[in-house]
């Protein structure tokens, strides 16, 4: 199993028109096959500089890798990721 975690700041206030359309086309992600466990947070910590962080997991490194692939994954973040997020850390992780 893999887990695809990856926390971020976007470019625009926190409740703001901006960040509703960015959500909105974060949600279809769960949606392209072999991702579950699909998870949006909200920072509540004062001691990070993100402000949200995005959680799912997969099966198997195949079904990773045809995520990062995924039509649907490349256009959201050509569309979306790089015109939105101000700094983020991606991180995964695979069971010891």
């Amino acid at each position: 199993m893999i887990r695809h975690s990856v926390v971020f700041k976007l470019k625009y206030p926190v409740g703001s028109a901006e960040e509703q359309i960015f959500f909105t086309a974060v949600n279809k992600l769960a949606s392209i096959e072999g991702v579950e466990n699909f998870v949006c947070y909200k920072q509540t910590s004062a001691h990070s500089s993100f402000d949200y962080g995005l959680f799912m997991d997969f099966a198997n490194r195949d079904l990773y890798e045809k995520y990062n692939t995924h039509p649907d994954h490349v256009a959201f973040v050509e569309q979306y990721w790089l015109a939105n997020v101000e700094g983020f850390l991606e991180l995964d992780y695979e069971l010891r």
